[in-house]
């Protein structure tokens, strides 16, 4: 893991639990001015803890667990009661609780000696738009996209698959299912690709954009480095979307097609969706790929094939 990348995300974690404690402080003080049962509970459990350090201190090497379990109970007690008066007064009964983003550690990244869950998702999130850095991610939108190029059946096809592609990227979970967008160039798949990918990271997903040759270049180079790194590939498969743009062009290679079908097949087993946008057809596909590749693609896959003509072809025309 990179170490620039896993500070970050402990500031990140380190600022959210400053931030749920704050919050907590600040939910004491108003339940404490309007509540006075409630302040005086508060003082009764605070009293508490420090009498439990005080036993602790002052009776090292005896046998203190009779005094620690009812000082326990004594506080479930008067927690529950100010739950109680709580509900009673219209605020939820978790209201004084701290509210931590991950309840599991705590925002600390850490749960019992191991990374959290949440410390992993947010590294693998911070190294993905650290990734996407360099791509074109800002620069096409759903409102960008015109149907006005695109006539007859082919308009009809199009419009089908612009709102397709509306709906998935509205709807988009970490379940949704994985896309082929295939045809030919200029119509329109990098486009609506892209569009997702930013409607996607607005609702917080991790999104890794790029072309299939260099995603494959970079495994390519840790595979083969002296460190023998799985950075790359690691990013790639537990992204919450991966989109490989243009497949298909890149090299022929027999570690290239093993690693295509690796990752198509291994992010179907782990449920997690993918968009692969090739210029090539159903059956260029299978005589590029191993036919393990087209088999999965076209039964787990949606396929959605672009129709008409070049777009980018007629920009050009009408601006002569």
């Amino acid at each position: 893991m990179d170490s620039s990348i896993f500070d970050k995300a402990q500031s990140i974690l380190t600022n959210r639990r400053m931030k749920a404690v704050s919050e907590n402080e600040q939910r004491i003080s108003e339940v404490n001015s309007k509540i006075p049962q409630i302040r005086e509970i508060n003082e009764v459990l605070f009293n508490t803890g420090k009498e439990l350090i005080s036993i602790i201190s002052n009776n090292k090497g005896k046998d203190i667990s009779d005094k620690i379990e009812q000082l326990k109970q004594y506080n479930l007690g008067a927690q529950a009661m100010s739950r109680k008066i709580l509900a009673e007064h219209g605020y939820p009964e978790d209201y004084l609780d701290i509210h931590y983003t991950c309840p599991k550690c705590c925002d600390t990244g850490y749960n019992g000696n191991k990374f959290c869950d949440c410390l992993r998702s947010l590294c693998g999130k911070l190294a993905a738009d650290d990734l996407n850095k360099s791509s074109q991610l800002k620069l096409s939108n759903f409102e960008s996209f015109s149907l006005s190029y695109y006539s007859g059946e082919n308009y009809l096809a199009m419009k089908k698959i612009l709102e397709y592609t509306m709906q998935y990227a509205s709807t988009f979970s970490p379940d949704s299912k994985s896309i082929l967008m295939f045809g030919q160039t200029g119509l329109g798949k990098t486009h609506l690709s892209l569009a997702i990918a930013n409607k996607v990271l607005e609702k917080g997903y991790s999104v890794i954009y790029d072309s299939a040759i260099n995603i494959l270049r970079n495994i390519e180079k840790e595979h083969f480095s002296y460190e023998h790194s799985s950075e790359m590939i690691d990013l790639v498969m537990n992204t919450d979307l991966l989109i490989l743009d243009d497949m298909g062009t890149e090299y022929e290679s027999q570690f290239y097609n093993a690693t295509i079908y690796n990752i198509i097949n291994t992010r179907l087993n782990c449920g997690k969706p993918s968009i692969i946008s090739t210029n090539l057809d159903l059956a260029g596909i299978a005589r590029r790929y191993d036919k393990r590749v087209v088999s999965r693609i076209v039964s787990m896959y949606s396929c959605l094939e672009f129709k008409g003509d070049d777009v980018r072809l007629q920009i050009r025309k009408n601006s002569i």
